[in-house]
């Protein structure tokens, strides 16, 4: 077991004592012991050996003076001590408050960049999904030469329904006047053989 301390003692003295009875005895005692020394008729003998017992009470009295001044410079000091420790304790926990409040902005930060490169990622499918512009250009421009080639197609057909018409209407002229042609000859056919029936007649 570890030798007591001066400042132990004090202390369990302090405990005992309460608020400094002890002290307030031995200077109750030392006094007595006084005014009984000073008012004494014993011998020499006796009365030094009375005054070395107040001396004693006296050097005593004057010790706990001193562990009483050191304890209350040690209180004082422990006193600063612990404002000093209370003051980091709240810059502690103001320095801990800004922290979080960083965090919490750090946090809201990273929520937005993930979100945005949520949205990037689904656009960037989106548009994965469609052709680029150099595919979409020839693209393009096949439908482009599907077109003029569909274009002179159409064209062509219609220069030939033009064609057919214009040969159609030369065919119904063609038959119009062969008809006309074929009338006007059995009608000359029929006017002969009326004459000739006539002529057999007279």
């Amino acid at each position: 077991m570890g030798a007591v301390t001066d400042d132990e003692v004090i202390r369990k003295r302090l405990l005992i004592d309460g608020d400094g009875a002890g002290d307030d005895r031995r200077i109750n005692v030392l006094l007595k012991s006084f005014i009984k020394w000073s008012n004494s008729t014993s011998t020499p003998e006796e009365g030094n050996i009375q005054y070395q017992r107040m001396l004693g009470t006296l050097s005593q009295c004057d010790f706990s003076m001193g562990k009483t001044l050191l304890v209350y410079d040690m209180n004082l000091k422990e006193m600063e001590n612990y404002e000093k420790i209370y003051k980091d304790i709240e810059q502690n926990i103001s320095t801990a408050h800004d922290k979080i409040a960083e965090c919490k902005k750090e946090i809201q930060r990273a929520k937005r960049i993930r979100k945005n490169r949520q949205e990037y990622d689904a656009l960037a499918k989106v548009i994965q999904q469609h052709p680029d512009r150099h595919e979409t250009m020839k693209q393009l421009e096949a439908l482009d030469k599907e077109l003029q080639q569909l274009s002179r197609i159409k064209d062509n057909v219609e220069d030939k329904l033009e064609l057919r018409k214009k040969q159609f209407h030369v065919l119904l002229s063609t038959i119009q006047e062969l008809q006309q042609t074929l009338e006007i000859d059995e009608k000359s056919e029929t006017d002969d053989t009326q004459e000739s029936s006539m002529e057999s007649g007279d």
